[in-house]
Parts: structure tokens; C-alpha cells; sequence
């Protein structure tokens, strides 16, 4: 969908002559999902969480092509963070932001281990959602819009400040804008208090895995490692527990 949204933007940009030929839908609904091999349409009772995969046997119907095993384990992923979320925030206004901030933040992290890009469709309508999110409910909310502001703000120029100064430095270019946008949103989200947490957690986990990646399959140190998924992690350790862990740095630090 992207990817045809840029094409079209591309030729407006260039002038291009129009081809004349007419588009096919192409989004969420149309067309239908198919599979990969052989075309054939996946039907309704095909395309049901993890059980389908079960009763097909990991297997296309149509031309017995193998499923991915990606498809159930992020079904399974998905169903086990929902239920952690509706039980440590019950069921109401809360429960429902936590959703949604989960769920986009999960789909970031897919999408972007998968190409790293951020896409802006994701991260800025969840930058606007956590800001809106805490002026209407504030009873429910993980801060109060003060915070959230500032989170947002602080959030997008920490990130910026560092990449320009890492390019600054090293001539190169660091992470990318979509990082910038998504720590936005965390902000807005969870206030700029908790930034500090999501940086220092997404920052350690990111360098143990790269250095990880790099002993363990001898990975090149010039090949990027999408930080993505470490902030989405980051920022949901941060929903969870990211008062506890405040507070149990404060006692340590003697603040």
C-alpha cells in the first residue's frame, strides 16, 4: 500500500504522463487475502487466529504450499499481550489505550524488522492518539497532558539531536526519522517521564543484541539493526511497570 501511494506521488512530482491505466483497490479489505504461491483467495474460516493454521496443518488448502510459522506465533504474541494488559489495567479506559498503543507498537515492530521503516500512517496517528487519549480521559490516563506534551516534544528532539550529531561526528546517519516520530509518540503516551527508562532499556537491549548478532553470526558491523523494536519494547515495559522500576531507581538513588 505504501509503496503504490509513493508511485503515485512520485509521478505527480515528476510530471509524469498519466498511464491510463485504472488502479485496482488495494488496502486493508480489497482484494481479499490469498496466498502467496498460488493465488487461490483465503476464506473466512482459513483466516481465523491460530486456529485455522491448526485445522490447514500449516498448509495452503489450494496448493498445499507451508504457512509461515510467523502468522500464529504473532496470533499467540498478540493474544497473550492482550490478556496481560487487560489484567494488570482491568477493563475500562485504560485497558483500551493500552490496547491500542500495544497493538500499533507491535505492528512498528514487525514492519520494521521486515524493511526498516517506520511508517508515518502508524506513528503519527499514535502520537495524536496518545495526546487526545490524555485530554479525554484523564481519570484514565498513564499522565497528565502536560506531561504529555512535553513527552512528545522531548521525545522527537532527543532522538533528532542525537542523530544530528551523530552524522555530525561520524558522517554517517544513525537510525531514522520514523525513531524520532515513535519516541514522539511514546511520549504522548506515557509523559516525558518516563523517557529516560524507555531510552536506557531500548539503548541496552539494542547494543546487546548487536553485539550479540555479531559474535554469535558473524553479522556485519556496517549492516543496520532497526531500533524500532526496541523502543516498542521499551515502551511497553514502560506501560507495565515503568512506575515501579521510577521508583525503585529513586530509593536506590536516595532522590
Amino acid at each position: 500500500m505504501l509503496e503504490r501511494g509513493w508511485r503515485r506521488q512520485a509521478r505527480a512530482q515528476l510530471e509524469l504522463p498519466d498511464s491510463g491505466e485504472t488502479e485496482e483497490r488495494f488496502n486493508l479489505l480489497t482484494p481479499r487475502s490469498a496466498c502467496r504461491r498460488c493465488g487461490a483467495p483465503v476464506r473466512a474460516w482459513q483466516n481465523i487466529p491460530v486456529l485455522s493454521y491448526l485445522l490447514l496443518r500449516g498448509r495452503c488448502a489450494a496448493c498445499g504450499q507451508r504457512i509461515s510459522l510467523r502468522y500464529p506465533l504473532i496470533e499467540v504474541f498478540t493474544a497473550g499481550l492482550s490478556a496481560l494488559l487487560a489484567w494488570h489495567f482491568g477493563f475500562g479506559a485504560s485497558c483500551a489505550g493500552a490496547l491500542l498503543l500495544a497493538w500499533t507498537l507491535l505492528a512498528l515492530t514487525v514492519i520494521d524488522l521486515d524493511h526498516q521503516l517506520l511508517p508515518d500512517v502508524l506513528t503519527l496517528p499514535l502520537l495524536w492518539a496518545g495526546l487526545l487519549f490524555n485530554l479525554a480521559w484523564p481519570d484514565a490516563a498513564f499522565t497528565d497532558l502536560r506531561s504529555a506534551v512535553i513527552g512528545a516534544a522531548a521525545g522527537y528532539l532527543l532522538l533528532w539531536s542525537v542523530y544530528h550529531l551523530f552524522r555530525l561526528v561520524t558522517g554517517k546517519e544513525g537510525m531514522g526519522y520514523g525513531d524520532f516520530k515513535l519516541l514522539a509518540a511514546l511520549g504522548a503516551w506515557l509523559g516525558w517521564q518516563m523517557l529516560p527508562a524507555v531510552i536506557l532499556l531500548s539503548a541496552g537491549v539494542g547494543a546487546v543484541t548487536g553485539i550479540a548478532l555479531i559474535l554469535l553470526r558473524g553479522r556485519d558491523r556496517q549492516l543496520p539493526i532497526p531500533f524500532g523494536p526496541f523502543l516498542a519494547a521499551a515502551g511497553l515495559i514502560a506501560l507495565l511497570w515503568g512506575q515501579p522500576l521510577l521508583h525503585g531507581y529513586r530509593q536506590l538513588a536516595g532522590i
